[in-house]
């Protein structure tokens, strides 16, 4: 019985384990062959066992040498186009930046101050470059320190001369204007009690208008004899600005009167910067403009004429840049011109024609004339120096002015000025 058990158990044995020794894999079709991958190329023989080389980082072009160097370097940007309106916007607030900064530390309210001063050249298309700009600023701050209705000191005794003249003119009795400044005026306050208050020019303007359009006989004695005639931050006359909208119309319209708009700060500096820049002139220096804006344009060329014509003729002349005369507002005949009549026959002009050429001594075409360049002519001739221009010799007048001061003090005192808001 234990013989049949081994037996059966040995012949089970061989059985397992003969089977599986003779058990075939299973098969399976061959791939199909994928002709979208790439096999790699054969190796070349001549690079067998060689390391990789890569090209460094400086054999490539604008590569960063470094991260550091990469996080440094300009970032690739596409050109923007701006819009000419933008532009010139761009370019108005750039100046007016510049303009800001020349201004003195002093002044107040400057962003008004470059407005005013901006729209002024804008206005004018006066090229608003630091020299001119800066002479603007000189006049400015010599006139009136920047305030726009500058105090005047004597002003109650400049009016009150002024009323008393035109009383006597008219023969108009004492008592008639003590009554007239006793009656109370449209601020409450009697005529008499606001002549003594009054401190700048303005408040003459006021005064003035009120005094003419209320008083008996006001408009007939007092219209249009206002004693200031020279007004607003660069004190410009209000001659020049009549003459000046005749040429070229007020751009900022006129709400009231001229005189108005020319004392307020935006009509005075628009008027002042007419009056300083705005006419050709040959001058090398700006101090000849400051002069003539105290004398008259073209004054500094016509005084150097004069110096010429005294030099020729060996008389002394004033040279005051008025090259002809008036006596009651009629042309007369002065010592200007009968020094150049006693050389009419080496100018070989006639006296009339003397006469006709000098009436053009407040505009650039004198320079054209005959006359001019006859004299100049004479005395390159003679070897006599020829300035085109020299700094007027005039006593300054005027019922604000309580000093003796003179047109070339004043070209002198805002040269100062000038050079320093140049920085120089």
């Amino acid at each position: 019985m234990r013989l049949f058990v081994h037996l059966f158990i040995g012949f089970l044995a061989a059985g397992l384990f003969g089977g599986c020794a003779t058990q075939q894999p299973k098969s399976f079709p061959p791939l199909a062959e994928n002709k979208s991958i790439k096999q790699p190329a054969p190796q070349n023989p001549a690079f067998k066992n060689q390391p990789l080389k890569f090209p460094s980082t400086s054999q490539l072009p604008n590569t960063p040498q470094s991260p550091s160097e990469a996080l440094e370097a300009p970032a690739k940007t596409l050109p923007i186009e701006i819009s000419p309106e933008i532009a010139q916007a761009n370019e108005v607030a750039g100046l007016k930046r510049s303009i800001k900064s020349w201004l003195p530390s002093k002044v107040e309210d400057k962003d008004g101050w470059v407005q005013d001063i901006y729209q002024a050249f804008s206005s004018q298309k006066i090229a608003p470059n630091k020299e001119n700009v800066c002479a603007a600023i000189a006049v400015i701050d010599q006139e009136s320190s920047f305030q726009p209705d500058p105090k005047v000191p004597g002003l109650p005794q400049i009016v009150e001369k002024e009323l008393e003249t035109r009383r006597a003119k008219y023969h108009v009795p004492e008592w008639v204007l003590e009554k007239a400044l006793k009656t109370i005026s449209p601020n409450g306050k009697t005529y008499a009690q606001r002549i003594k208050a009054l401190q700048t020019e303005n408040d003459i303007n006021y005064l003035f208008d009120d005094m003419a359009s209320e008083l008996p006989l006001g408009k007939q004695l007092l219209e249009g004899h206002n004693p200031i005639h020279t007004g607003g931050p660069m004190q410009v006359s209000l001659k020049f600005a009549e003459e000046s909208i005749k040429e070229r119309p007020y751009p900022f319209g006129i709400k009231k009167s001229l005189r108005d708009e020319l004392f307020s700060r935006r009509g005075g500096v628009y008027f002042g910067v007419a009056h300083l820049l705005n006419y050709s002139a040959n001058y090398d220096q700006m101090k000849y403009r400051f002069a003539d804006f105290n004398s008259g344009r073209y004054a500094s060329r016509n005084a150097a004429f004069q110096h010429v014509v005294s030099k020729l003729t060996h008389q002394r002349l004033d040279l005051d840049g008025d090259l002809l005369s008036y006596t009651d507002g009629k042309s007369a005949v002065g010592d200007f011109e009968q020094a150049l009549l006693t050389i009419n026959v080496a100018l070989q002009m006639s006296n009339q024609e003397i006469n006709r050429d000098l009436k053009l001594e407040k505009v650039k075409d004198f320079e054209d004339t005959a006359l001019y360049k006859n004299v100049y002519r004479l005395a390159k001739n003679k070897n006599l120096i020829t300035p085109y221009a020299t700094l007027p010799s005039i006593k300054l007048h005027s019922p604000k002015i309580t000093r003796k001061l003179t047109t070339a003090w004043f070209a002198e005192r805002v040269g100062e000025r000038y050079q320093s808001c140049l920085g120089i």
